[in-house]
């Protein structure tokens, strides 16, 4: 079995990987590629603490690992629908829309 080394990939202690020297998760490198259809450049220049190489070893790490932070990702979407569902609607929500300035 080969195993696979990523530069400015590390893993957490319960096995999360970030990048190097840092508290950026993959994962959210990974969002904003997906959700923005960002590529590693623009990457770079919303998050200019980030250096290229780190962004490009964290999207490897991404394509590499695909099935299992996708997974990741969907359980934390479904995390986040859950706890807005339990919240129920805000009280300014209320307000704003008793005041007919939302639908």
């Amino acid at each position: 079995m080969v195993t696979l080394t990523y530069p400015h990939i590390a893993l957490s202690p319960e096995g999360v990987p970030y990048l190097s020297g840092t508290q950026t998760k993959v994962e959210e490198v990974v969002l904003d590629h997906l959700a923005h259809h960002w590529d590693a450049d623009e990457i770079q220049r919303q998050h200019p603490d980030l250096t290229l190489a780190q962004i490009y070893s964290a999207l490897a790490y991404y394509y590499d690992h695909q099935e299992e932070l996708d997974r990741e990702i969907e359980n934390g979407l479904r995390e986040v629908a859950q706890t807005r569902a339990g919240l129920g609607t805000s009280a300014i929500r209320l307000k704003l829309r008793a005041k007919g300035l939302l639908p």
